[in-house]
């Protein structure tokens, strides 16, 4: 699969991410890992090494896309600032040592977590099971503990953490738009950190193919940012025309197989 043809390839998948994300409110990472997966393995790139690439390029393009949508967010007053600048001190943190676990996990136990963690998620929309709002909002160390632990495993999944940040700040009674809005924002830390992390981890790694910077692929990385950010809007125009209760089972089944994929081959 030539470079060129790896381009284009990322000009459709940006454009699926984006739609998805604007669609059901999650992050187009979901999508792009997978897709990436499978696209560097078409490309003949290293097994090994396969999963960081496709994670940290994942990563470095919801550094562009979370900037529009904060934008999108900021104008309708919808970010709580006041639990994003706590959040984001323990999720530089939290996602530059997720960022350091994943180069330290082989391909295949980082692909066999990817699954799992994609598994989850599809049951989890499938259900509809979200945290009923329980407690109030902790201080200042109990939200950088949060996000701590929030950027972490963003960092290993490659994503900008809305499927676990919108659940916790919807269990500490934070409004459903505000929730939404304050993680659009926290994902922008968690991407710039996370790509930070793995530019250091994969470093002149010999395995890596032409054109990467650490383990950031740059092709894929254009090709995504292109078209993601005009197609989120897209899917959030959709959202309101479309069964998008239906669309979202429909997605969920998707995602249960592409996890299922994952641990079975």
């Amino acid at each position: 699969m030539t470079q060129i043809y790896v381009f284009a390839v990322c000009l459709a998948l940006g454009a699926v991410a984006g739609t998805v994300a604007g669609l059901f409110g999650i992050g187009g990472g979901l999508i792009i890992v997978p897709v990436l997966m499978f696209g560097f393995g078409l490309q003949g790139v290293n097994p090994e090494i396969i999963p960081h690439l496709a994670v940290g390029t994942s990563l470095a393009t919801i550094v562009f896309t979370s900037l529009s949508s904060i934008r999108a967010h900021h104008r309708h007053n919808s970010v709580r600032w006041d639990l994003f600048r706590p959040m984001t001190v323990g999720i530089v943190g939290g996602a530059l040592v997720g960022a350091w676990t994943a180069s330290l996990m082989s391909g295949r136990s980082l692909e066999l977590a990817i699954g799992i963690f994609v598994i989850l998620v599809a049951v989890k929309m499938l259900l509809d099971a979200n945290p009923k709002p329980g407690r109030k909002v902790p201080d200042a160390a109990g939200l950088g503990i949060a996000g701590g632990g929030i950027g972490w495993a963003s960092a290993i999944f490659g994503i900008g953490g809305g499927t676990l940040t919108v659940p916790y700040l919807s269990w500490c009674n934070v409004r459903m738009q505000q929730a939404v809005g304050t993680s659009a924002a926290c994902g922008l830390p968690i991407a710039v950190a996370g790509a930070l992390g793995n530019i250091w981890t994969g470093w002149q790694n010999p395995a890596l193919p032409a054109l990467s910077f650490g383990f950031i692929y740059l092709p894929a990385l254009a090709g995504i940012i292109l078209t993601s950010v005009v197609f989120a809007r897209v899917g959030a125009n959709l959202a309101h025309r479309l069964n998008a209760r239906v669309l979202k089972q429909i997605f969920s089944i998707m995602l249960l197989l592409v996890g299922l994929r994952f641990l079975l081959s």
